[in-house]
């Protein structure tokens, strides 16, 4: 797991070694073991490294290899690097270290692009090649690793975290009015490849981009998911899919756990945590590391799940840490881990994956972690009334939406004031070929956009700012197609979930599984009240905040008078949601 970062010139310049620089210093969090660069004619690579499946220097990066011509920059994980090799010895390869980068560079030499459909992981890489000049960008399937990047007539940047490319020389910070837009409607995530930033984009999971020496680029897809049941599933049982899930989740986290080092679990007491801990203790009889967190009540609300977390804990005897935080030091947290964002994230649960990780990284370096299990097996409030649905979008966007459009033209000044950008995305999305049923159409949308850029982002985010690597078993692509194809009665029965549950019946105790679902809790930000509200209130009101001018101070002004009576539908702060926003491009001084 590492930060990566490079420049690409078509100008007939040297790249920007000084960006280079600037880039892995700010990525240093990702990669706190070592330093690389790698500069050669109008292309130059760097690297932060976070030492996970070969602690040796043979897995330095970028890794050049002058015999094949190739030189790569690479952050995740491939899990399946050791089959790779062994087929590319077979072919005649040599191999001098024992980590997947290698595994990677040599791949696409052997195969192409074709090397991406092969790679079971989590990545975000660049390939340049020697000879033809070509550069290769890539993305793993479900967005897992971030990559973003700019473009224009001279060059193309590109780095793990976008703060990092905000930073390059001449660099105009303009405020995108439809990320704007999605940002206030659709749960604070802006789609790839747009970002809050005119200039700067994301690499859409899934696909590549490659550019000649030229600068003329070529992109293209190598991975869709397509939902509904194939040929020979309709005489597959409720049991039968059971059975079979069960067994592409032991597969899954048995390949998440081919590391270097020791691989924990973060334990929240959920079926989808406490499902994993059960799964990785077959693999790993002789015990493991887990780790939750909690918080202080706020109103009433407990800030904790240790109750159930401690019966998964005990039940499979793991070296278990329960990491409690005060308030005071949560309200210290915010600003940091509002620095760690790559993008601008409203869900309440970042500070806690920030504390958490800074935690877990002093007696862990990877840990497998449950998000994706709600978008893939149906876990959510708003998927069982799309059940039949006739309108699905209005069912859908009832749900899910922070604000109406209405309201959105009253929270903005007339300048921001744009075109239903997001409730056109979700529209488009549920027209598309590939999901007929109302509840899958929501299911892929989750899955493909909001996942991606709401708890897959912040995971890494929160995570790679401690120099710790998360991976996320429940987004293993052949377990998520496999799951594409069960049909959706089986997921959203009984409040959701039905099928994963009765998969975990068979590995956890039913106390865990038949509790009340809970929500990562932190109810400090749900209610903001004393000195968050305070900080949120000078946030607003700087000079910065009314040059940028993009709240209505009337809306702004109502949402202070009772910030606890302002409550989106998936039981957020809207006032935080503006407030995040200004914190984030003032802490980032953008």
């Amino acid at each position: 797991m590492c930060g990566i970062c490079g420049e690409i010139r078509f100008d007939n310049h040297s790249p920007d070694l000084n960006f280079i620089r600037l880039a892995n210093d700010i990525q240093t969090p990702r990669g706190p073991d070592a330093e690389g660069v790698f500069a050669q004619n109008n292309i130059a690579f760097g690297h932060r490294r976070l030492k996970i499946m070969d602690l040796s220097d043979a897995s330095q990066q970028p890794l050049y290899d002058p015999a094949l011509g190739l030189a790569v920059v690479f952050n995740g994980a491939i899990y399946n690097h050791r089959e790779l090799r062994s087929e590319l010895e077979g072919q005649g390869y040599k191999f001098y270290s024992d980590g997947d980068t290698e595994v990677v560079l040599k791949a696409y030499h052997a195969w192409g692009r074709e090397c991406l459909s092969r790679f079971n992981g989590m990545f975000a890489l660049a390939v340049w090649e020697r000879d033809s000049g070509k550069t290769l960008l890539a993305r793993d399937r479900l967005g897992i690793k971030p990559l973003y990047f700019q473009h224009d007539a001279k060059a193309l940047r590109f780095a793990s975290f976008m703060p990092a490319l905000a930073k390059a020389p001449g660099f105009s910070a303009k405020i995108n009015p439809k990320a704007l837009n999605m940002y206030l409607n659709f749960h604070s995530v802006t789609p790839a490849p747009d970002t809050i930033f005119e200039g700067i984009y994301k690499v859409q999971p899934g696909t590549w981009m490659e550019l000649d020496k030229s600068g003329n680029i070529n992109t293209g897809s190598y991975w869709s998911l397509t939902f509904g049941m194939q040929p020979g599933d309709e005489a597959m049982t409720a049991e039968d899919w059971r059975d079979r899930l069960l067994e592409a989740l032991f597969a899954s986290v048995r390949r998440r756990n081919n590391a270097a080092v020791e691989v924990g679990v973060l334990l929240s007491g959920g079926v989808d945590s406490s499902l994993l801990v059960g799964l990785l203790a077959e693999v790993v009889p002789d015990g493991f590391q887990t780790f939750s967190i909690g918080f202080e009540a706020v109103g009433g609300e407990e800030g904790d799940e240790f109750h159930y977390s401690d019966i998964i804990a005990n039940h499979f005897n793991t070296r278990h840490h329960k990491i409690q935080i005060a308030s005071d030091r949560m309200f210290s947290a915010l600003p940091k881990a509002i620095d760690a964002m790559s993008e601008p994230m409203v869900s309440h649960d970042c500070v806690a994956f920030y504390l958490l990780s800074q935690e877990v990284s002093k007696y862990c370096r990877v840990v497998q972690s449950g998000q994706g299990a709600d978008e893939v097996f149906g876990g959510y409030h708003w998927y069982p009334p799309l059940v039949g649905a006739q309108d699905p979008y209005a069912c859908y966007r009832e749900a899910f939406f922070d604000r109406s459009y209405e309201e959105y033209r009253q929270t903005v000044q007339p300048r921001w004031i744009a075109p239903d950008y997001a409730g056109e995305f979700v529209k488009q999305h549920f027209l598309r070929p590939g999901a007929d049923d109302p509840v899958d159409k929501a299911l892929r949308l989750d899955m493909s956009v909001m996942l991606v850029d709401d708890p897959v982002k912040r995971v890494d985010n929160m995570t790679m700012s401690a120099g710790l690597e998360a991976r996320v078993p429940f987004l293993d692509h052949e377990l998520v197609e496999l799951a594409a194809r069960i049909p959706s009665p089986l997921k959203v029965r009984d409040e959701g979930k039905w099928i994963l549950k009765e998969a975990a019946r068979r590995v956890i105790p039913h106390q865990v599984i038949d509790r009340p679902k809970g929500y990562f809790p932190v109810p400090a930000l749900k209610y903001l009240r004393g000195t968050i509200l305070e900080w949120v209130k000078e946030a607003l009101s700087t000079q910065s905040a009314r040059e940028r001018g993009l709240f209505d101070q009337a809306y702004v002004d109502n949402l202070l008078l009772s910030p606890d009576m302002h409550i989106t539908p998936l039981r957020g702060s809207k006032l935080w949601q503006l407030g995040l926003l200004e914190l984030w491009l003032q802490r980032h001084n953008l």
